[in-house]
């Protein structure tokens, strides 16, 4: 890939799924490691995951929106 054509910028289309992984495989230690109740992280993640592909937001978008994180739209 070329660096001029590919933005290496930040977005909240790359962070949420990024967070969101993080979250998971946090989630999945804690649940291993303490008590299986863990894995209702996992789910409420899977649950924000699935909003965002459906509506274009989740409460960690809007977060990370209000906090000055770009979105795609935002950089054309």
């Amino acid at each position: 890939m070329n660096s001029r054509t590919t933005t290496s910028k930040w977005t909240v289309e790359r962070a949420v799924p990024l967070l969101a992984g993080f979250m998971i495989l946090l989630s999945l230690a804690l649940a291993t490691a303490f008590s299986t109740w863990w894995l209702l992280l996992t789910a409420f993640v899977a649950l924000n995951l699935l909003l965002f592909s459906a509506v274009g937001w989740c409460p960690a978008s809007l977060l990370m929106h209000r906090l000055g994180l770009p979105r795609q739209s935002d950089l054309r």
